[in-house]
């Protein structure tokens, strides 16, 4: 079943931003060096760890919203597979930008998941554009 796999990962990616949410919250205010993080606000570390927070959220619900519709659509819309693959490589974009702060590793993942998800949202738009209606068939 297409689609059922971007539903689970995506809650599953979603939890784990969710608790890197409440790491950010404890660099802000409760770290011994919190000063120093909130006077980063917009540049370095601090900004790009926002960055992966948000982008991993909105990755994971688009994964959920995907997968919602693959399985919804599935005996009326091709290449599933195809959207269901690429949706989930755009989970790559928030782990490269992770893998950028945390372990100062090149953007090459970021770049791979943001094509990744750009293209599956395009290709699902394209489909759901071409889809013809219960009564043309």
């Amino acid at each position: 079943m297409e689609g059922k796999k971007n539903i689970a990962i995506g809650f599953l990616t979603m939890g784990f931003f969710m608790l890197y949410g409440f790491l950010l919250i404890y660099l802000r205010d409760f770290a011994p060096d919190k000063l120093d993080w909130v006077n980063s606000y917009s540049i370095g570390k601090h900004f790009e760890s926002r960055l992966a927070h948000v982008h991993g959220n909105l990755f994971s619900v688009l994964n959920i919203i995907i997968g919602f519709l693959l399985i919804q659509f599935s005996n009326r819309l091709n290449q599933l597979d195809k959207i269901s693959w690429l949706a989930l490589g755009g989970l790559f974009m928030p782990l490269g930008i992770l893998s950028e702060v945390y372990f100062g590793l090149p953007p090459i993942l970021v770049l791979l998941g943001a094509i990744s998800m750009t293209t599956s949202v395009l290709w699902l738009g394209f489909a759901f554009f071409n889809l013809k209606s219960f009564e043309e068939k």
